[in-house]
């Protein structure tokens, strides 16, 4: 039986390997205990935070071994923030790290054959820094120096961390949030404030199409009424002529979701374009598109090459968002038929295969345990079958009727190990598992990418 620890109890442990957000792992009397900002075969000294009889939770306090691969993460608020998990180690082991999560996944989960899944080292990047597409950054009102501040929240935390240059961001992201933020402290626009429930400005959302250099700025405000809302919009156009499209989104709820449901057209196109791999996108504000431009370019290769379509194949594409992997498929495939629950997806996915000149798409709202059924029974029946799910994997409803009526081929790509191994526990009693490539999509981040190619059985 483990040992029960007290909270502020300090030990000496010695850390075996990471974990799943990071963290280091140690044991102590059987007890697992997870450090944060620890490292494989360091020996730390270590104060505990929280305490259960299965695990115990704790802060580092001091390191009296140092492990070869640490080194001192360049951001300033890299421990405030916890954006970032890995800054503190180098990035070559990072990569390491991803791939040696993915088979502390399948040990936990021990599909069908799991000891001997071929496991490709993880595809990284050159230059593993200001890659993010995207920043989403909720704003506060400093009491103290009266300025607009914006930033992300501490984890486990309502306590907001100012960031004015995010080494993970693409530079021009940041440029344009720190430019508004200083435009709404001059305008003196109300701020919302969560404990109030006051206030009118959440967040700013800025997204830029990394080959086109098109900017796209999202106001988020509790209502629709925005104060000097002409003057700021001037004002902005005027001081970044890289926004080509301006609007607001309405998140009227008290809840921790960042968008709400209604979304205005204030200035400019309602769309910014983006191109992967000669594809083109059109974007719409909640459109789901991936991270990491540069490393998507890889991943979408990765589930091309699994599919193997030297002859046109019929291809489901689940989860299928904006398009951005059927349409990278399309030229190549017979038909690609795709399905997603956001109608706004649809539509964009819809636009970009009308403007790319492509009569081989099928794109349809609904969820993939609804509609694979229905295109089945309509006498469909498709050669391979994508899946690109959430971090929640697949629903088990999908998974039943891909077991019932399983299609030759299937590639899925997993933005969450742990679900991913669940998953193929269900999919290995009539798929081989070919090989998993893990592929960074987030640098010093615990989070990773995975392309698995199956093959019936």
């Amino acid at each position: 039986m483990a040992v029960q620890l007290k909270p502020n109890q300090t030990l000496t442990l010695k850390i075996k390997r990471l974990g799943i957000n990071g963290e280091g792992i140690a044991y102590y009397k059987r007890l697992i205990i997870f450090v944060t900002g620890a490292l494989p075969n360091e020996t730390v000294i270590a104060r505990i935070t929280k305490a259960t009889p299965r695990f115990a939770e704790a802060r580092l306090v001091k390191i009296t071994k140092k492990s070869p691969d640490r080194i001192t993460p360049p951001c300033p608020v890299y421990e405030e923030c916890g954006g970032c998990q890995l800054q503190h180690l180098v990035y070559s082991k990072q990569l390491d790290f991803k791939k040696d999560l993915l088979r502390q996944a399948l040990e936990k989960y021990k599909p069908e054959g799991y000891q001997k899944f071929e496991l490709r080292n993880t595809i990284g990047m050159d230059d593993p820094w200001h890659y993010r597409n995207k920043a989403q950054f909720q704003l506060r009102k400093n009491k103290r120096t009266n300025q607009v501040e914006a930033g992300l929240y501490q984890a486990d935390s309502h306590q907001l961390v100012p960031i004015k240059d995010c080494l993970v961001q693409e530079p021009t992201t940041q440029k344009v949030i720190n430019t508004v933020v200083n435009l709404l402290t001059k305008y003196d626009l109300p701020i919302y404030d969560e404990r109030s429930n006051s206030g009118i400005l959440r967040t700013l959302m800025v997204r830029i199409g990394v080959e086109t250099g098109e900017v796209q700025l999202v106001m988020i405000t509790k209502t629709p009424k925005l104060p000097q809302k002409n003057a700021l919009i001037r004002e902005i156009t005027n001081r970044l002529p890289e926004i080509v499209s301006i609007m607001q989104n309405i998140q009227e709820k008290k809840t921790s979701v960042i968008m709400g449901d209604e979304t205005i057209h204030l200035w400019g196109k309602e769309v910014i374009n983006e191109k992967i791999n000669e594809v083109s996108f059109e974007l719409s504000p909640r459109a789901f598109f991936q991270l990491n431009p540069q490393q998507t370019k890889i991943l979408y290769q990765e589930a091309i090459n699994a599919l193997d379509l030297t002859t046109p194949k019929t291809v489901v594409d689940a989860y299928c968002g904006v398009g951005t992997i059927g349409l990278s498929l399309a030229k190549k495939a017979k038909e690609v038929r795709g399905m997603d629950v956001i109608p706004q997806a649809i539509d964009d996915a819809k636009k970009n295969a009308e403007a790319m000149n492509l009569t081989n798409t099928r794109y349809e709202v609904g969820t993939a345990e609804s509609l694979l059924p229905k295109w089945l029974k309509e006498g469909f029946s498709p050669d391979a079958i994508v899946v690109d799910p959430p971090r929640t994997g697949l629903d088990n409803q999908l998974l039943k009727a891909i077991q019932e009526s399983p299609s030759p081929q299937m590639v899925y790509i997993s933005c969450n190990v742990s679900t991913l191994a669940r998953d193929l526990v269900s999919l290995a009693k009539i798929y081989h598992i070919d090989y998993l490539q893990s592929v960074d999509m987030f640098p010093q981040t615990a989070r990773c990418e995975v392309v698995v190619k199956l093959t019936r059985k």
